[in-house]
C-alpha cells in the first residue's frame, strides 16, 4: 500500500501542539512541507524557537509516532528545527512573526547522553581527503585510549562503510533507536547503511537536517569521550544544524595546500567562527608526493599553504598529511593505515593530530552549550 502525503497529514492532524489539545500540528503553522519519496519514507521538521525546544521534543515523538504507525510507512525523519522559511506557517501570527533569542543568550543545549565531546571534521570544498582524515583521526583518538564514535554526516556522498569496510545495515532496538556499527574499535553511524550504496540522495534542506538529526540522536552511542562528525563539505544545512543543534566543542578544517582549496577553507573557518564553534585546528591534506620509484619529492598541489593560512587566521596547525599510494589504497580497501599500519609514519601522523585535539578537549571542563546564530 503507497503511503501519501494527504495520509500523512490526517495522521498529523491528531497530533496536538498546546496542553489542552486545542490545536494540531497542522493547523498550527509549524509544520514544513511533507515529503514522502519512493521507499515510503516520510519527512518532515516541526518550527520550534530555540527555548521551546525541550518543550516541543514531546511534539516532536509523538508526530513520528504518528505517522510510523501508517500502513506502509517504512521510515520517518521528523526534527525540530529553528530554521523557518518565510512562506512556511503563514496560519500563525507566531509562524509569521519569530522571536529573536536576547542578546547574549545561547539556546539550552541538546545534549547526547553519554557523549562527552562532539567534535565536527570539516572542509570548504569536496575532495581534499576530508573522510579519510575523519577516520584515521577517529582511530587515532582511539589508539591514545579515548572511547570514540564516528558520525558519517556526509548525507550526499557518505564515505565510512567503504573506508572502514563495513557491510550490512543498523539493528533497530527500542523506541525505534539503532544500534551503531562497529569496526577496529569505533561505534560507527553512516547514512550509507541504510539506503542503497549506488542510490542519488535527492534531498532538501529539511530532509537533510531531519537525517543528520536523527542519526545524532537516535542512535545508542552509549558512553563515549569523543564522537567524531564527518561533515558534508561547504557551509550549508547540514553545518548550521550541528551547530545549532548540537554543543560542538569544535571544529577541524581539511584542505590541500593550493589557493582554491584554501579559499574555501577559509569560508569554513569563518563559518564555524561566526556560530561561535571553536577552531580546533586546520590539517593541510596531500601535502607532498614522495615518487615509490625514486623517492623524489614533488609539490603536487603546492606545500605549506594551508600552514601559512592557519597562521594568518589565528588558528592552531595540526599538521601534513602526505599524498601516498598506501594511505589510497588501504583506505580503498576498507583497511585505514591508523588501524592497519599503527607503527608506521602515516599513522604516527594522524596519532599527533589526535593528541593535540584531546589535550584541547580533556581540557575543557564541560560541554559547552550550541551557539547563538549571530544576524547583523
Amino acid at each position: 500500500m503507497a503511503i501519501t502525503r494527504e495520509d500523512v497529514l490526517k495522521a498529523l492532524e491528531a497530533v496536538p501542539v498546546d496542553a489542552g489539545g486545542r490545536v494540531n500540528l497542522v493547523a498550527s503553522g509549524r509544520l514544513s512541507e511533507v515529503v514522502v519519496d519512493g521507499a515510503s519514507r516520510v519527512m518532515f521538521s516541526v518550527f520550534v524557537e530555540p527555548s521551546e525546544a525541550p518543550a516541543m521534543e514531546q511534539v516532536r515523538q509523538a508526530a513520528q509516532n504518528a505517522v510510523q504507525r501508517l500502513p506502509g510507512v517504512k521510515g520517518v525523519f521528523a526534527t525540530l528545527t529553528a530554521e523557518r522559511p518565510a512562506s512556511a506557517g503563514a496560519a500563525t501570527p507566531q509562524a509569521q512573526a519569530p522571536r529573536r533569542s536576547p542578546p547574549g543568550t545561547a539556546p539550552k543545549g541538546q545534549q547526547i547522553p553519554g557523549v562527552k565531546h562532539i567534535i565536527a571534521v570539516a572542509s570548504g570544498k569536496g575532495g581534499v581527503g576530508k573522510s579519510t582524515t575523519a577516520c584515521n583521526l577517529a582511530l587515532g583518538l582511539k589508539a591514545i585510549g579515548l572511547k570514540v564514535g564516528l558520525l558519517d554526516a556526509d548525507i550526499y556522498g557518505p564515505s565510512m562503510p567503504k573506508l572502514l569496510g563495513i557491510h550490512g545495515k543498523p539493528k533497530l532496538l527500542e523506541n525505534r533507536i539503532l544500534e551503531p556499527m562497529e569496526a577496529y574499535g569505533l561505534k560507527v553511524m553512516s547514512i550509507g547503511f541504510l539506503v542503497d550504496e549506488e542510490a542519488a540522495m535527492i534531498w532538501r534542506g529539511p530532509m537533510v537536517m531531519s537525517a543528520i538529526t536523527q542519526m545524532l540522536r537516535e542512535v545508542a552511542w552509549g558512553d563515549l569521550d569523543v564522537l567524531v562528525v564527518d561533515m558534508p563539505p561547504g557551509t550549508g544545512d547540514a553545518q548550521l544544524t550541528m551547530a545549532q543543534a548540537t554543543p560542538l566543542a569544535g571544529a577541524i578544517i581539511v584542505s590541500t595546500p593550493q589557493d582554491l582549496a584554501l579559499i574555501d577553507a577559509r569560508r569554513g573557518v569563518s563559518m564555524f567562527k561566526r556560530v561561535e564553534v571553536p577552531i580546533l585546528g586546520i590539517v593541510e591534506n596531500m601535502a607532498t608526493f614522495i615518487c615509490p620509484h625514486c623517492g623524489q619529492s614533488s609539490h603536487i598541489f603546492g606545500h605549506g599553504g594551508a600552514r601559512m593560512e592557519a597562521e594568518r587566521l589565528g588558528v592552531p596547525f595540526l599538521g601534513e598529511v602526505p599524498l601516498t599510494m598506501s594511505i589510497r589504497e588501504l583506505s580503498d580497501a576498507g583497511r585505514p593505515v591508523v588501524a592497519v599500519d599503527p607503527d608506521g609514519p602515516h599513522a604516527a601522523i594522524y596519532k599527533a593530530m589526535a593528541r593535540q585535539v584531546a589535550d584541547v578537549l580533556m581540557g575543557h571542563s564541560g560541554v559547552r552549550p550550541p551557539p547563538r546564530i549571530v544576524i547583523e
